[in-house]
Formats: C-alpha cells, structure tokens, sequence
C-alpha cells in the first residue's frame, strides 16, 4: 500500500513482509509534522495499532516526544515550580518535599517517568509501610505521585496517570481529643493575667489557626458588623545569597538532607528572606468570621491597651497594623506563642496539649451547640467535609443526647 500524503494515516508493507504504519499527530517545535511509527507482522495487527494511535492522538493523549524526564527528575521540577503555584513555601518544605525526597525518590527515582506502572505504585507504598512510614503519611505520597502525574498528564509526559489505577493506601483517621468546656474556660481565666490575652479568647472562640490569630489585623475586624476577615502571617524562609552553597553548607548536613542539598540557609552569611509576610488563610479562599459580643468587648480593651504601647514606644513602634504583636509592634514568633501556651498549661494542671488543640476544642464546642457541620466547616476554613467529619465523638454524643431526649418524651 503506498504512503497516504497530506497528513494522512499511511499503512504498508516492505520487501522482508513487515507491515508499517504511519500516523501524523501533530506538529514538532520546529513546525515540522510529527509523524509515529508503528509496526507488525500483519496488516490486521498493525492497523488495530495505527487506529489506536489515531484514538490517543484525537483524544490530545499523546505524548511528547524527546527524552522523557526520571521520576526524580520530574518530581524535583514539580516541587520547585509547580506546587508553589498552589501551596505555601512552608508546606512545600515541611511536608512536600521531606516525603517526596525521603521516601518515594529513593525507591522509584530512577524509572523513567513514561514507563512508571502501577505495579512500581504498589512496590513502594508496600516498602515504606515496612519500613516504618505510618498509613496517613503514605496516603499522603500517593496524594502527592497522583498530583503530580496529573500535571505529567497535561503536559504530554505520560499517556496515563499510573496513580489513578489503584486505590489510594488505606489508614484510619484519629479522633480528636479536643479539649473540654472546662478545660478551655480554665485556660481562658488564666490567659486573662497575660499581655496578649485575648489571642487566646481568639482560638478557643473562632479556631483560628496559629498563624491566623498571629495573623489578625485591625483593618480587617469589622467592629460594627462584628466580623472579622481571616489572614494569616507567615515567616519567608531564607535562601542563600552566597556564590557557592556547597562551600557555605559544608559541616551542617545531617542524615536526612539529600544529595546536593541546598539548604541551612539561616547560617549563610550573605542570607536572603527572613521577613514576615501576610498570605491568604489555608485554601486561598476569602473568609469572614462572625465575632461573638463577648470576644468583641475583649479586641476593644486590647485595642486600647495597644494604643497606649505604641504610644509609649514611639518612633520604635513597627506598624504592621497587628492585633497581637510584641511591645514594640512586630509579630510574636510562633515558638514564643507556643511557650506561652505551655506555661498556661502547666498553670493550670491542664494536660498536654498544643496551641491547634483550642482549634479542636472550638470545633467541638460548635458542633455540641448544635451548629450544622457543614457552617462549622465554613467558620473553619476547612477544605473538606471529611476534616469536619472528624469530631464524631461529638456526634455520638449529640446522638445519644437526642436518643435520651426521645425516651423521655415517650415514657416521662
């Protein structure tokens, strides 16, 4: 059969009896066609394949030609320039990256990324499991491989997402332990005698974050509406200004930095970042919260408290316009809020717990109140249902309470 010209699927057979087929599917960089070849010992075999060929090609599955990237390679160019577009540079390097870098590169790296299979999927989710990686952690890789292969997939690397083909690891998701009624009022009549007191009131009330609270700004608290918009406040991490990074981190490698590690920039003399900076809350999205009377009377004192310290510091003052700052007016750092917390634990013979730990107990106190779980979810800000869904020692106990209130309706 002689070659079809004008873009066209060619078919034919050579001298040896070998069937060839040809398929235009679509244009090189350098606008030449991009024709693939495709051969069999049959016109039948090679026909099923050419048509398979046209169908991937038609539904803009085909991949892209040249050298196809490692699995390493291409999670390493994910981690430094696509998920930035998404997540934060402290989520990047604190949770990303230590498991991609950790524990799936070193198992699946070296494959390359067209030829990863589902079987290599199932090889390392079963590997790290031994190797002591808990279940939550190693749903979280698969999270991550299935991501990343999806943006693979729009780019043309690979014809299919491997990650897509399995069912994701399994593992089963901790209660939360919040804190009781008790507790959390115990632990706000002593947060009363401290300077920044009602950043306390704040998470126990409204379940901010850390860094939201830390994050609040007073033109951002609608005192006439009583609401408030959710910020939060993040630290830049810092990046190496010197020339040489391997020379400036020589001596401060530890076992888990991996090769050619590029980080300990805080010891660099010639350091970059290290500034405070305001972000969306978690999740991008724009998020209002209602402020109750109470806690709306306690941001009023504080904010005459302030106005006396920033009157008192002067030309020192650094307006940042925070609701809680130090005497100065600059941000409190996380580990300073943290302390604090642990000193109001221990003032109070509370047990263990974090500064998150007020977030659970909002979350908790919402839902015994009887608020639906989905407006709990809102106040939040969390991304999904399933996270709200947590708190199911709460909905036992609503359950139960409304099983008991049933019983004495009928029976007295």
């Amino acid at each position: 059969m002689p070659r079809n010209a004008n873009g066209r699927s060619s078919i034919y057979e050579d001298v040896d009896g070998t069937w060839h087929g040809w398929v235009t599917v679509g244009v090189k960089a350098d606008g030449s066609p991009d024709r693939r070849h495709r051969q069999a010992k049959t016109k039948t075999a090679v026909t099923k394949k050419v048509k398979a060929l046209e169908k991937q090609r038609d539904e803009g599955n085909v991949v892209q030609v040249g050298k196809k990237p490692t699995v390493a390679e291409y999670l390493r160019l994910w981690l430094d320039t696509i998920v930035p577009q998404t997540a934060s540079e402290s989520s990047i390097e604190s949770t990303y990256r230590p498991r991609i870098e950790n524990w799936v590169i070193p198992n699946i790296g070296g494959i390359r990324i067209d030829q990863l299979k589902v079987t290599d999927l199932d090889k390392l989710y079963a590997k790290v499991a031994v190797d002591g990686l808990a279940d939550k952690s190693v749903n979280m890789a698969h999270q991550m491989i299935k991501r990343a292969l999806k943006m693979a997939l729009r780019r043309k690397l690979v014809s299919v997402n491997v990650a897509d083909l399995l069912d994701a690891p399994s593992f089963d998701e901790v209660e939360v332990d919040a804190l009781d009624l008790d507790e959390a009022r115990l632990f706000l009549a002593r947060a009363k005698k401290k300077r920044n007191g009602a950043r306390w009131s704040v998470a126990f009330a409204l379940g901010l974050r850390q860094a939201e609270a830390l994050g609040m700004r007073w033109q951002y608290v609608d005192f006439k509406k009583a609401r408030m918009r959710v910020w939060q406040i993040k630290r830049v991490r810092f990046k190496h200004g010197c020339g040489d990074v391997t020379v400036c981190t020589e001596g401060r490698h530890v076992a888990r930095c991996r090769a050619n590690c590029v980080a300990h920039a805080r010891y660099c003399k010639a350091r970059l970042g290290g500034g405070w900076e305001f972000r969306k809350p978690k999740g991008k999205k724009t998020r209002w919260v209602p402020i109750p009377e109470p806690l709306l009377k306690q941001l009023i004192r504080q904010k005459a408290k302030q106005d006396v310290e920033r009157l008192a510091a002067g030309h020192l003052w650094n307006d940042l316009d925070l609701v809680f700052a130090t005497p100065k007016g600059d941000p409190i750092n996380p580990r300073a809020d943290w302390a604090e917390w642990q000193e109001i634990l221990v003032g109070t013979g509370i047990r263990e717990s974090s500064p998150h730990d007020a977030r659970h107990a909002a979350a908790t106190l919402l839902l015994e109140q009887g608020v639906d779980i989905r407006v709990v979810q809102e106040i939040l800000g969390h991304a999904s249902l399933a996270v709200t869904k947590r708190y199911v020692h709460v909905r036992d106990k609503m359950t139960a309470d409304a099983v008991k209130r049933a019983g004495e309706a009928l029976w007295g």
